[in-house]
């Protein structure tokens, strides 16, 4: 199908229907998850809005005018911001994998990868709203922002497009100064592309976690005998008469992977957390708030 096919009337009709019929759904099972970790977390304690000075930061597209400070931008030929030590801990930006190999799931009753990372994604943005936090999107040029109306944005803007591609990797536009950030992902695609986010997000002093999201059968590659292979967009096929005997090099493979991506967690400062489709989600979403507490200011 060629990408004219896919921006016809039509086709954009009959997407905004599939996604306005799995939206609710979605919030559902996001307000049901968040509700359970919001029962088992007290409050945090906090010594007033923060209004310490920490630092100076260039002034970036969503900034309000009057939050330029004008005296410092005088003395140079750019717009800064007088960021605060609260200020510049309260954002949360989260990053959601969509590519096809998210939409795997070995089993009819088991969530996809997708769906459960979008979950997941969506409670802890429902968490830290409750929390009094801004959330935002990394692959989208708006900034965070509180409030109801931007947990509903943000769970359309999950739930409308997706990768082209077999896989995927973070691609981070919108990372302030300071926040914190949540990759969910299979992490399957290309690695250079992972080491090149956090090291984007080093840069600007963002940390945060990575969410490896797997099938069981991930995990385990049960398939023996003639197996054919396909990935999810059908761009890579093959076909095999002793799939058994591909499994410990398929095994070595992804614990490389898993090895490489705790390697790049621990030289950044970011924490990694492996989670199951076929486990509940809610010891993930209570690690990812107690994980985001600890990286925090």
């Amino acid at each position: 199908m060629t990408d004219a096919a896919l921006h016809t009337p039509d086709s954009l009709r009959s997407r905004s229907e599939a996604v306005a019929s799995t939206l609710p759904a979605l919030m559902a099972d996001a307000q049901h998850l968040a509700a359970t970790v919001l029962l088992g977390v007290h409050g945090r304690k906090r010594a007033g809005m923060g209004d310490e000075f920490w630092q100076y930061r260039p002034a970036q597209a969503g900034d309000g005018y009057r939050q330029v400070d004008w005296r410092r931008s005088a003395r140079s030929d750019g717009h800064f911001i007088r960021q605060t030590e609260w200020q510049a801990a309260q954002s949360v930006m989260l990053g959601v994998d969509d590519a096809a190999s998210m939409t795997f799931t070995g089993h009819r009753n088991r969530p996809s990868k997708l769906r459960r990372a979008q979950t997941i994604a969506m409670a802890l943005a429902i968490v830290s709203v409750r929390g009094g936090e801004r959330v935002g999107l990394t692959h989208l040029p708006e900034p965070p922002r509180g409030g109801s109306a931007q947990l509903m944005r943000m769970a359309q803007a999950l739930m409308d497009g997706h990768e082209p591609g077999d896989y995927g990797a973070p691609k981070p536009q919108m990372m302030p100064m300071g926040s914190r950030a949540v990759f969910v992902s299979d992490f399957f695609g290309d690695v250079a592309a992972i080491e090149a986010a956090l090291g984007r997000a080093a840069d600007r002093e963002v940390r945060g976690a990575l969410v490896q999201v797997l099938d069981p059968d991930e995990e385990v590659f049960p398939y023996d005998g003639r197996t054919v292979f396909e990935s999810m967009t059908g761009a890579i096929r093959f076909e095999t008469l002793k799939a058994k005997s591909l499994r410990d090099a398929y095994l070595a493979r992804l614990a490389e992977r898993k090895a490489h991506l705790q390697e790049l967690c621990r030289r950044t400062g970011w924490r990694y957390h492996l989670h199951h489709t076929d486990q509940p989600a809610e010891p993930t979403l209570l690690w990812l708030y107690r994980a985001l507490e600890k990286v925090r200011g």
